[in-house]
């Protein structure tokens, strides 16, 4: 089955049913060490992770690692440019779940971005950022304990398809000669606009399939919360571009209030319903304008629309939804990008989970990273239907590769994401529990240690980390 890999001999193969994993008691897990920094990390965060399932489940449970090659490492064994090697793509083909160190975007070779390779080769549509913040970790904001969010954003689709053509190329003017002379004239709205001659220009395609299989996902994930985190907001850009961001937001309440039409309710249908609720006998009229402003401005036409839509929403769910029963099902709202940045430091504790598109996700969830301390304790990961991997979310950091420094967090608490979607918790908690009591205690590398009031010196080795975090599961 492979070029340079040999499998465990021991160990059993994750499966899959309805997008969930089966896991048994021995999974047989590929791990990609990394590039640069990856040298100490990966095995800082082995460490942890098997010490935190010893402790939880003794010798009930056990993970057998496989390592598997990517980036510089795999060049190094299976010659240049050979980046993402087909021996790794079958092993994480075959065994389901994968983790990985940080790894160098290639110069040359055919591939942007090894990161979004493997999203797009193995459908991982949705990258996981969960953002929250363990006492004493240095931060810029005032009060970061406030913020404990988890985004959702899109992987698969939006200008990360990479559909683009460089200026000046005879396909670039070809396409704009024909946006301008065809299909920019032929829809009204577009009115005189025109796109420059000398504009490189790029696709950005956002569909329905897409948009709906990435919400489904935060709703199912809204519903293992504590009810007071139960809420999944559609984040967008939908007042400017209304047929890919906007359409965005109106597929993902499309789902909530078909497929999830019993746990969901939406922000207006609560407002409605908690109209009705104040005063039992509101017309519908003066129902809808608490809930639109500026209502008696409106166009009759307009005014029609949102009384239909207030006599639509107490027809359909009043009697599953009404008299306060809305307030035990999940919230879906949605915002604009750029006020959910302000929100998110403004506001923190008001927002869980965030459900976005490609671009706004990438930004949002690196913004979120910093109010919480930085990319260093941010973990991620990537999920599919039939494939999951977790992941580092900073960079290589290569000039302190073996050194034994850098801070191993990213990557320690992208197994606790992994070991919770395996349905290990117990595991989990414990390193999260290891964590937490390390940063409290100050025993932290030089990345936080630099940053604390009093700064820490000596700061820990990335090894020194892990033992410490070992050192506090049985507290």
């Amino acid at each position: 089955m492979y070029e340079k890999l040999t499998a465990p001999t021991t160990g059993s193969k994750i499966t899959f049913e309805d997008g969930n994993p089966i896991v048994p008691n021995d999974p047989i897990i590929p791990f990609i060490r990394g590039d640069g920094t990856g040298i100490d990390i990966w095995p800082a965060t082995e460490k942890v992770i098997d010490a935190a399932v010893k402790t939880a489940y003794g010798d009930s449970k056990k993970i057998n690692w496989f390592k598997v090659y990517a980036g510089d490492e795999a060049c190094d064994q299976y010659g240049t440019y050979q980046y993402l090697p087909e021996d790794t793509l079958t092993a994480i083909k075959e065994y389901g779940i994968a983790i990985k160190g940080p790894l160098t975007t290639p110069v040359g070779g055919g591939i942007r971005s090894l990161n979004v390779a493997l999203r797009q080769i193995f459908e991982l549509y949705a990258c996981v950022r969960p953002c929250r913040y363990y006492p004493g970790t240095p931060s810029p904001h005032k009060s970061p304990e406030k913020l404990n969010v988890i985004v959702y954003r899109e992987n698969t689709e939006d200008i990360y398809l990479g559909i683009e053509w460089t200026e000046g190329t005879e396909i670039a003017q070809k396409l704009i000669n024909y946006l301008n002379n065809e299909l920019i004239p032929a829809t009204a709205e577009h009115g005189k606009k025109q796109i420059r001659i000398d504009s490189g220009i790029g696709v950005k395609p956002i569909s329905k399939t897409g948009s709906q299989r990435l919400v489904r996902r935060a709703i199912e994930h809204a519903l293992r919360l504590p009810k007071a985190k139960q809420m999944v907001t559609l984040v967008h850009k939908g007042n400017i571009m209304k047929y890919t961001e906007g359409a965005f937001r109106d597929w993902g309440y499309e789902l909530a209030t078909s497929e999830f039409r019993d746990v969901c309710v939406t922000e207006r249908e609560s407002w409605i319903l908690s109209n009705k609720e104040g005063k039992a006998d509101i017309s519908i009229e003066d129902n809808a304008r608490k809930v639109e402003p500026g209502y008696d401005s409106l166009t009759p036409e307009k005014k029609q629309e949102i009384c239909d839509e207030v006599k639509g929403v107490i027809d359909a769910i009043w009697d599953s939804h009404g008299d306060g029963k809305w307030k035990e099902k999940i919230m879906v709202n949605d915002r604009i990008a750029d006020s959910i940045f302000q929100q998110i430091q403004t506001r923190p504790d008001e927002y869980s989970i965030l459900a976005t598109m490609n671009l706004n996700g990438d930004y949002l969830s690196d913004a979120a990273a910093a109010v919480v301390g930085g990319l260093g304790m941010g973990p991620g990961a990537n999920i599919g239907d039939t494939c999951a991997i977790f992941e580092a979310t900073h960079g290589t950091a290569p000039k302190h590769a073996g050194l034994d420094r850098i801070n191993p967090g990213s990557v320690i608490l992208s197994g606790v994401m992994m070991l919770e979607y395996m349905g290990w918790q117990e595991a989990a908690d414990l390193i999260k529990k290891g964590i937490g009591a390390a940063i409290a205690n100050r025993q932290v590398t030089y990345d936080l240690a630099r940053l604390m009031e009093p700064k820490v010196d000596p700061p820990l080795k990335c090894s020194e980390f892990s033992q410490a975090i070992i050192d506090h599961f049985n507290d």
